[in-house]
C-alpha cells in the first residue's frame, strides 16, 4: 500500500503511469503461467508424493532436476521476451500508441524488466521447497523486497532520474529489477541453510538426463492442462487490460490501483490459505488420509467466508474513503479517485469468488487434476467477456473488473459444486448456522460502514491527511470490534476455528 501510494502522487494516473502498468503486467503474466502459477501447481504435489514415498535423497534430486529443467527454459524466454518486448506490449495494450511517447516508454521498460520472470520463476520453486518442508515464513516474507525496492524507486529514484533529464517513470523499471534479485538471494540462503538450494547445471549432458527424470516428466504432464488453465485467467486480463489501453487515459491505472486495495484480502487470506493448504492437501491425497482432505477443505472454507464476506462489504459500501485516504496525494486528482472507487467497487461483487478460488483450487491440484480447473476456467472466460460486451458500453472500466468479479463467483462455485459431486470434501456440521452467524455480522457492519462513509467528505480532507487517515484507522478498528463481537455474541467459536 505504501508503494502504491507512493506511486499514486508521484505519477498520478497518465499516459505514463499506464506505460509502466503494463509493461510490469507482461513479466508478471510470464511469471504467474512459469512460476508460482502452473509450475508450482504441478511442482508441489509431485513433491510431496516423492517426499512422502521416495525419501528425501530421491526428493533432492528431483529437484535439482526441475531447476536445471526450469533454468534453461527461462533462459531461452528471457532472450525471446526482450527481443520481442515491441509485439508483447502491441498484443497487451495496443491502445498505448494513442500516445507514441507512451508506447515507446512501454516497450523499453518491458525490455529491462523481462528477466524479472527468471528469478521470480526460481522464487517459485524455492517457496515450493520450502513449503513442502512447512517453512512458510521466507516465501511469505520476501514479496516486501519488492515493495521495499520500488518504495525507494518511486521516492529516490524518479526524482534522482528527472535530474539526470531521464524518464522519472524508468527508476520504478530498475526498482522490480532489483527486487527480484534480492528474492532469489534470499530464498537461496534459506535453501542452503536446509542443503536443499538446487545444483543447476548448464551441460548440455545435464539437461537430458534431467528431462528424462520420471519426476520431471511428470511435473511436465501436470503443467500442460495447468498452463492452459493459468493461460485462461490471464487471457481474460490480457483482453481487459487491451480495452482498457482503448478507453479515456489513465483507465489502465485507475484498475492497476483498485486492484491492489482487492489484492490486499486476496493476498492476506486467500493466497496465504492456498500456500498453507497445497502441500498439506497433497500430503494427505499422497497418504490417502481422505478425513483430513475434506477437514483441510472445510476448515480452509469456513475462514473464507468469516474474513473475505466482511472485506467484500466494505469494498463495496466503503470505497471512496479507502481510495481517497490511501491515494488522493500529490498528482492523484478527486476525478482519479472516483474512478479508482468505481473500479473497487465492481471486485467487492466477487471478492469472495476470487479468495474461495485459492482454495478449491488446490484441492483439485492436490488429486494431481489440473484438467477440471482447466475446462471450467475456458466457460468462465467466455461469461466474462460476454458481460464485457454488455457492460463496458454503460460502465466503462468499471466493467472489466465487475466481469471478472462475477466470473470468479462462477468459477468458485463450479469448482465447490465439482467437490461435492465426487465426494472429494463433505461438509462438516453446522455449516447452517456459521454462514447465519456471518451474514448477520456482515449486515451491521454495513449499516456502519455506511453511515461513515456518509457523515464525512472523504476527498474534502484531502488538506488534512493526517486526519483522514486517523478516521479510516478509527473506523476500521470500531469496524472490527462491530464484527468479531456480532460473531462471538451470535454464539461463534473464533479461537476453536482459528486453532484448527
Amino acid at each position: 500500500m505504501v508503494r502504491e501510494l507512493l506511486i499514486a502522487s508521484t505519477f498520478g494516473a497518465s499516459a505514463m503511469t499506464d506505460a509502466f502498468n503494463v509493461a510490469f503486467r507482461i513479466p508478471n503474466l510470464f511469471r504467474r503461467l512459469f512460476g508460482e502459477g502452473a509450475f508450482s501447481q504441478a511442482f508441489i504435489p509431485v513433491l510431496a508424493a516423492s517426499k512422502a514415498h521416495q525419501g528425501e535423497d530421491s526428493t533432492r534430486l528431483l529437484i535439482d532436476h526441475v531447476a536445471t529443467v526450469l533454468a534453461w527454459a527461462l533462459l531461452v524466454l528471457s532472450v525471446l521476451g526482450v527481443l520481442g518486448a515491441g509485439g508483447l506490449v502491441w498484443a497487451m495494450a495496443s491502445g498505448l500508441q494513442q500516445d507514441p511517447r507512451g508506447y515507446e516508454v512501454a516497450v523499453v521498460m518491458t525490455r529491462w524488466m523481462f528477466p524479472y520472470i527468471a528469478f521470480m520463476s526460481l522464487v517459485a520453486l524455492g517457496a515450493g521447497v520450502l513449503n513442502t518442508w512447512k517453512r512458510f515464513a521466507v516465501p511469505a516474507a520476501t514479496p516486501v523486497l519488492l515493495n521495499i525496492c520500488m518504495i525507494g524507486a518511486a521516492w529516490l529514484g524518479a526524482p534522482g532520474f528527472k535530474r539526470l533529464g531521464l524518464e522519472p517513470i524508468y527508476a520504478l523499471a530498475g526498482g522490480v529489477l532489483l527486487g527480484g534479485v534480492l528474492q532469489l538471494a534470499v530464498q537461496w540462503i534459506a535453501l542452503r541453510r536446509l542443503n536443499l538450494h538446487p545444483r543447476m547445471s548448464w551441460r548440455w549432458s545435464a539437461l537430458r538426463v534431467a528431462w528424462g527424470n520420471p519426476g520431471t516428466k511428470n511435473i511436465l504432464r501436470l503443467m500442460g492442462p495447468a498452463l492452459l488453465g493459468v493461460s485462461v485467467a490471464h487471457i481474460s486480463m490480457l483482453i481487459n487490460t487491451q480495452i482498457a489501453s482503448h478507453l479515456a487515459p489513465g483507465s489502465v491505472s485507475w484498475i492497476t490501483y483498485a486492484d491492489r486495495l482487492m489484492e490486499f484480502p486476496t493476498a492476506m487470506l486467500g493466497v496465504a490459505l492456498g500456500v498453507v493448504l497445497m502441500p498439506q492437501l497433497a500430503g494427505a491425497r499422497a497418504s490417502n488420509d481422505a478425513a483430513k482432505y475434506s477437514a483441510m477443505l472445510d476448515w480452509g472454507l469456513r475462514l473464507v467466508l468469516v474474513l473475505a464476506v466482511p472485506c467484500a462489504v466494505a469494498l463495496l459500501v466503503f470505497p471512496t474513503p479507502l481510495v481517497a485516504a490511501l491515494y488522493h496525494y500529490g498528482a492523484m486528482t478527486e476525478h482519479d479517485v472516483r474512478q479508482v472507487t468505481h473500479a473497487l467497487m465492481g471486485w467487492g461483487v466477487g471478492l469472495i469468488g476470487l479468495v474461495a478460488l485459492k482454495v478449491l483450487a488446490p484441492g483439485y491440484y492436490a488429486n494431481q487434476d489440473t484438467k477440471t480447473p482447466v475446462k471450467v476456467a475456458v466457460v468462465v472466460l467466455v461469461i466474462t467477456q460476454i458481460l464485457n460486451y454488455f457492460l463496458v458500453p454503460i460502465f466503462a472500466h468499471a466493467a472489466l473488473t465487475l466481469s471478472i468479479g462475477i466470473g470468479a463467483m462462477v468459477n468458485a462455485l463450479w469448482l465447490l459444486l465439482g467437490l461435492l459431486k465426487r465426494g472429494s470434501y463433505k461438509p462438516l456440521t453446522g455449516w447452517g448456522v456459521f454462514t447465519l452467524q456471518v451474514l448477520a455480522a456482515c449486515a451491521l457492519l454495513a449499516v456502519f460502514l455506511m453511515w461513515a462513509n456518509g457523515s464525512v467528505d472523504w476527498i474534502a480532507l484531502r488538506g488534512q491527511s493526517f486526519k483522514r487517515i486517523w478516521l479510516l484507522a478509527a473506523v476500521m478498528i470500531t469496524s472490527a470490534a462491530i464484527y468479531f463481537l456480532s460473531l462471538w455474541v451470535a454464539g461463534m467459536k473464533l479461537r476453536q476455528l482459528v486453532r484448527r
